[in-house]
């Protein structure tokens, strides 16, 4: 049981720039909360969790990680 706990763990943290991260969407399922709420947690209680515990991506930033994304996924085969 423990094993697959741990490797349940392990696929929802990811390297990004060389940190390993994992998505507050993540976190919550792990905490069978919503993500909502656990965000509204870590903010109440901030002064509880090391200064590097959490960070947001401004949109751009998004918008460029959404955009990689697609093109590692795509095959490089088009509809055309």
């Amino acid at each position: 049981m423990e094993m697959i706990v741990q490797d349940r763990i392990r696929t929802k943290i990811h390297t990004i720039r060389g940190l390993q991260v994992m998505l507050d969407r993540d976190l919550a399922e792990l905490y069978d909360v919503k993500t909502k709420r656990l965000n509204e947690q870590v903010k109440r209680n901030i002064e509880r969790f090391p200064q590097d515990f959490m960070f947001q991506l401004m949109e751009n930033k998004i918008n460029v990680l959404k955009s990689q994304i697609v093109m590692l996924s795509w095959d490089g085969i088009s509809d055309d």
